[in-house]
């Protein structure tokens, strides 16, 4: 009897540890298909320098260290760019007379829509707006629009008085030849738990930057355009082709994405990408080579996927916006 008890519990403690060792073989399998499955999810891709357009002296990039909103220390590309786009002519923006077609103007974004702002739009304003205060040609259906840089920056003004009500206003770039503009972009994209709004958007958490990002070419993706005042005043200031027209503090910069500047293929059909936003995520178009829109994108209009990891995609060019938040943390 003693014999088969030593027997017994030999076999027991066999079994025990035959469990125990199955177990931790187990345990080990599970955590690794998680943390497999983690860093899919969590694909990171570096800012790609060499996609700018720095073979010219329109854009020069240099490597500094900076700090990011979450505290980090890390580096940034230095990005400083004139106000001259290298890949694209700018305008016109404002047709001489009533009678001239679509090449001779630009365009205009309205309630989701891209208008061109031909002879014929300025012709007919006042029933476009149904506002019979629409007026901006003569006698001889020559078109208002201002002449000189004085005339740019009065027009502009937010306080714009009634010497140019009924005017195109038209900024040209021989106003902003001296012009550079620096920004800031993380190298290494941080994704945050939570996004950040813009500067000068609505409702909490509105502490971010206003600008929000950067096209291959130098010229930034800036915020949308106070069309409400502009049209407020009584006055016109169309986009080019392109999506973007001047002023004399900003130099020349986009309010819409519409094809015109530099946009980089992928293989995969997915939607071209033309820039980075100032947190160092991609920025790509709104539609992907079949023309559909992705249909998981978030509050900031961003997704992820096993190629780019996460990335924005911006918004139709005639809601005069790109992106609606950051989800990464950005240069300040």
């Amino acid at each position: 009897m003693k014999t088969n008890k030593i027997v017994l519990k030999s076999f027991i403690l066999f079994c025990m540890i035959i469990l125990s060792f199955t177990a931790c073989n187990s345990d080990d399998s599970s955590t690794t298909d998680s943390e497999t499955t983690e860093e899919s999810d969590d694909l990171v891709l570096d800012v790609d320098a060499s996609l700018f357009l720095t073979n010219t002296s329109a854009v020069t990039i240099t490597t500094v260290p900076c700090t990011l909103s979450d505290g980090t220390s890390t580096n940034c590309y230095e990005i400083v760019a004139t106000s001259a786009p290298s890949d694209h002519e700018m305008g016109p923006w404002c047709p001489g007379n009533i009678s001239d077609d679509a090449s001779a103007g630009g365009i205009w974004l309205e309630s989701g829509e891209v208008y061109d702002v031909d002879g014929d739009f300025i012709k007919n304003m006042a029933d476009f707006y149904n506002d019979t205060t629409w007026h901006m040609y003569d006698e001889n259906g020559d078109i208002y629009t201002t002449e000189t840089e004085d005339d740019c920056a009065n027009a502009a003004n937010p306080n714009v008085g009634e010497a140019y009500e009924n005017f195109c206003v038209e900024c040209l770039p021989s106003y902003v030849t001296d012009i550079t503009q620096t920004y800031l972009i993380p190298i290494t994209p941080i994704k945050q738990t939570a996004p950040v709004n813009f500067s000068g958007g609505f409702g909490p958490g509105a502490s971010g930057p206003s600008q929000r990002g950067v096209a291959f070419n130098g010229v930034v993706f800036d915020a949308p355009a106070p069309t409400d005042a502009i049209l407020g005043a009584y006055t016109l200031a169309p986009f080019d082709d392109a999506g973007g027209h001047i002023n004399l503090a900003a130099g020349y910069h986009y309010h819409a994405a519409t094809g015109v500047s530099t946009q980089i293929a992928q293989e995969d059909a997915h939607a071209a990408m033309i820039g980075y936003a100032l947190d160092g995520h991609g920025i790509y178009a709104q539609l992907d080579t079949d023309g559909n829109e992705p249909t998981d994108l978030d509050a900031c209009r961003g997704h992820s996927d096993e190629t780019r990891g996460y990335h924005y995609h911006v918004d139709a060019a005639g809601n005069n916006n790109f992106i609606d938040c950051l989800y990464g943390a950005y240069a300040i």
